[in-house]
């Protein structure tokens, strides 16, 4: 996997069944390296949850315990409050990758310290795309 996923893409996952985001989490979860994470990035997505009326404490729980069981859990050397772009860029890098899947309008017109914001539609296009023709 040469990606890792921003809290949005997480989130919009456990809400929107059949959106893009839960493709792109079906596809980087049920893979067989384990997509890395940072504690940063879930206890993002355990806030963002909690937010939403719909997502009662058993049920944030619930889906947390399956994202930690899908996910490899990585250290990064700095915590970040409130600042995503540094958050994401310390878990790419940590992570050994290039590139955050998300799909914060914010984050995807800029690409810092050489890691590179894809959102999900662009990602899923990717993966269904096929490579190109060996030259000659």
């Amino acid at each position: 996997m040469d990606v890792v996923l921003a809290p949005d893409i997480y989130v919009n996952a456990s809400v929107s069944l059949g959106s893009p985001p839960e493709h792109v989490v079906r596809r980087a979860l049920g893979g067989p390296a384990r997509t890395k994470a940072s504690e940063w990035v879930l206890e993002r997505v355990e806030s963002m949850l909690h937010a939403l009326p719909d997502f009662k404490d058993d049920a944030v729980a619930q889906q947390m315990a399956t994202i930690r069981g899908l996910v490899e859990i990585i250290e990064t050397e700095e915590f970040f409050i409130e600042d995503w772009g540094k958050a994401l860029v310390a878990l790419a890098k940590a992570a050994g990758v290039r590139r955050v899947l998300t799909d914060h309008p914010d984050l995807l017109a800029t690409a810092s310290q050489g890691v590179q914001y894809v959102s999900s539609d662009n990602w899923l296009v990717e993966q269904a795309t096929p490579p190109p023709p060996p030259t000659v």
